[in-house]
Formats: C-alpha cells, structure tokens, sequence
C-alpha cells in the first residue's frame, strides 16, 4: 500500500482521465536540472536533486499525475550556459519531458529558457535570480524564485542600517547572476552615502590570494560576496586566514552557506557572517514545510533545509498540481493552469498574478513580474554560534522576521 502523502489533496479523480491515461505502464517525465558538478554550486545542486526525488515520491504516493507514475529526469548544468542549452534540448527532444523544474544559476536560466520557449515546454525555475528570465516576458517560462532585484536590495538595505559601515568591498562572478547583483548592490549602498568597490572573479575561482591583499589595501568596513556555489566558502576562509573575515569585520558570505554542515567544515572561522536567506527559519515554516522537513533531514542526514531545497521541491509539485488541474500535459494547457494556479507549497502559498491574461504594466508593475511568484520571504541570518544550523541562526533583517540582534565586529 502507498504512504498517503500532503500532497494528495491535489491529485485528481481517476474518473476525469482521458483514456490515454488509463495505458497500462504510463509514466509522466519531468525534467529537473541542477549543479552537480564543477564549477557549478555541487552542494547545492545535490540539495536540489533530493528535493526533487523526494517530490517524486511524494506525488507519486498521492497518485501520481493524471493516474501515471511521475518520473523526474535530473540533469546535470554544471552551473554553464552552454551545458544549459544541450540539457533542455535533451530533457525535450530526447527524454520526453513535459515540463521541466529546477535551475540554480541565472546563467542557466537565461540560456536553457530560450530552447523550452521555442518548444512550447514550461519551466518553472527555483532558483535562478536574473530579472531577464522572466522579464523577456515568454509564455513558457515561470520562477518561484526571487528576482535579482530584490534580492539585492535586501543584503544592501541590510548593509545600510549597520553603523559603521562607511566603505563596502564586493567580490562578485562574472556570471549573469553576479554582474547585474553587483551593479545593483553598488547603487543602493551609494544611493545611502556608501563608498563601494568591486572585484570580479570567474566562476569556480579557488584561490583568491590575490583579491583578498587588493581588498586589504582598500581598507573596507563591510565584504559583500556575490558569488555562487562552493567559491564562497573558499573566499570566505581564505579573507578569514588573511584577516578580514566575519570574526575580524562585517562580512555578508554567499548563500551555499545556508548548508551549515558543509559551511563549517569549509569556514572554521566564519563565525558571525551573514547570509542571505530565501524564506522564513523552519520554526515559521508553513504545515508542507515542516513536513518536508523532517523528510529531507531523514534522508540527507543534514540539520537544516535549504531554501534552494525547497524551491526545488515546489517547483516540481507546482508543475505536477498543474497537470492534474489542466487534465493534460499539452505545454498550452499547463501554462494555463499554472497562471491561475494556487498552490500550497513549502514554501507557502504560490501563485502567478501576471502572464498571458494580464500584463504588470496593468499594475504598474517592471515585465520582470510576469510569471514571477511575488510573495518570495527574504532574510539576513547571522550565524553567532559555531557550527550551528542555519534554521535556527539569528535573523536580523528585515525587522518584520527579526528573531534578535547582529553581532557587529568593525
């Protein structure tokens, strides 16, 4: 007998099939792409991988899509774009897929989003924050995650309310995640008097000695690290070995880090930095969080859940929901039941106010809210206890989620 599952609710009656549903060994294909392997973010694509197995389970215990068996077909990006391109091409042409979830860099994104548009596949990425994505406004194409943009403004607005900070340094990759985040960190700290400097590193970067004695010589308050994936540990520790790391000034470290277990067996000294976080700790997560939860923990051995984790997993559920409302896995039909979709996710309830039967101008609203989810919980977490979760870190901003004070060291 199948474990019944929360996410049940969304299955449909068997009765409203069509009758090529009722094939005698039907399986539905999606695709779900992440890093897991370098230069990609490897720790964070593997988060996203047992995410998107366990919504495999999870959906098929509550019935499965339209009666068939879901199957999703993981592939690897390898954090490139050109990889991108050559793994929705052949999630599409040559796995079958309907649809496809997943995505961790914007460079991924931007690339892969293109070949689905034009064969009519919708995508609905989690973690892929360039605003382009969804601001060419294609009809294929949905995000659960954040817009660069506001993301941005949450870790310089942050940085703004720290007394002290007059000079910020930032290291950032040159990726189309970090070029536009950098230029839009930098003119909201200078739009609040803030003296700022850049430094642009490749993706998978290892050795930043170089860097660190040019950041040095500027004589910063604050480090801000734009940079993706397992690059952010080794940028962290190293600034720590050289004397500007989180024990030594205010330094905001990349959000891998939200992966405690590996963050502290990479930083040993990266205590009292702060990272930025997609969604509330896990005490203030939603019933399907919480369930999640204690089932991602079960299976990947980890005391915490990662944001991208749980976007990973709703963007699958999303799209399975989907489907079943639609009674199709025809690209038209889901498009349409994913703009008038509400779903319960882990994250919280999800939902599209802009696409194909309304326009963001309507509203007043940037074309990067078309198929944009525009109720994405941003954070800052510190970590003030070494080798403790990120769940349970300290969040200090913004004031409405604030749990207790920051540590400041300048």
């Amino acid at each position: 007998m199948k474990k019944t599952s929360f996410l049940a609710a969304t299955a449909v009656s068997v009765l409203a099939l069509s009758s090529a549903v009722f094939a005698a060994d039907c399986t539905i294909k999606l695709g779900g792409i992440a890093p897991l392997s370098a230069p990609g973010t490897v720790v964070g694509g593997e988060a996203m991988r047992d995410a998107m197995l366990i919504a495999e389970s999870d959906i098929n215990a509550a019935g499965g899509i339209l009666g068939c068996d879901l199957k999703v077909v993981i592939a690897d990006s390898e954090g490139l774009p050109e990889k991108a391109k050559a793994i929705m091409e052949k999630l599409i042409t040559q796995d079958g897929v309907v649809a496809v979830g997943g995505g961790y860099h914007s460079s991924v994104g931007v690339a892969a989003k293109d070949v689905a548009d034009a064969r009519q596949i919708p995508v609905v990425f989690a973690e892929t924050w360039n605003d382009t994505i969804t601001g060419d406004k294609q009809k294929y194409i949905f995000r659960i995650a954040p817009l660069s943009s506001w993301a941005s403004a949450t870790i310089w607005r942050h940085a703004l309310t720290i007394e002290g900070v007059n000079k910020v340094a930032i290291l950032t990759e040159n990726t189309d995640y970090g070029i536009p985040a950098a230029k839009e960190t930098t003119a909201g700290l200078e739009s609040g008097g803030k003296e700022v400097v850049t430094f642009s590193v490749d993706i998978g970067t290892q050795d930043y000695a170089g860097i660190i004695q040019r950041i040095k010589a500027e004589d910063p308050d604050m480090i801000i690290t734009l940079a993706t994936g397992e690059a952010g540990y080794n940028f962290t520790q190293q600034s720590a070995d050289a004397g500007i790391g989180p024990l030594d000034l205010v330094f905001h470290t990349g959000q891998v880090s939200l992966e405690s277990k590996a963050y502290w067996e990479n930083v040993p000294d990266g205590n009292l930095a702060f990272v930025q976080r997609i969604g509330l700790p896990e005490n203030g997560f939603s019933p399907k969080g919480k369930e999640f939860a204690t089932v991602y923990k079960a299976k990947t051995g980890k005391g915490a859940v990662e944001s991208y984790a749980m976007e990973a997993y709703d963007s699958i559920a999303i799209i399975a929901q989907a489907i079943n409302e639609a009674g199709s896995t025809d690209g038209d039909a889901i498009v349409a039941a994913l703009e008038g979709i509400e779903h319960e996710g882990t994250l919280g309830k999800i939902f599209f106010p802009y696409g194909t039967g309304k326009d963001p101008s309507a509203d007043g609203k940037p074309d990067s809210w078309w198929h944009q989810w525009p109720d994405v919980a941003l954070t800052v977490i510190q970590y003030q206890n070494e080798g403790e979760d990120s769940g349970s870190a300290t969040i200090v901003y913004p004031d409405v989620y604030k749990t207790g004070e920051p540590i400041i060291n300048n």
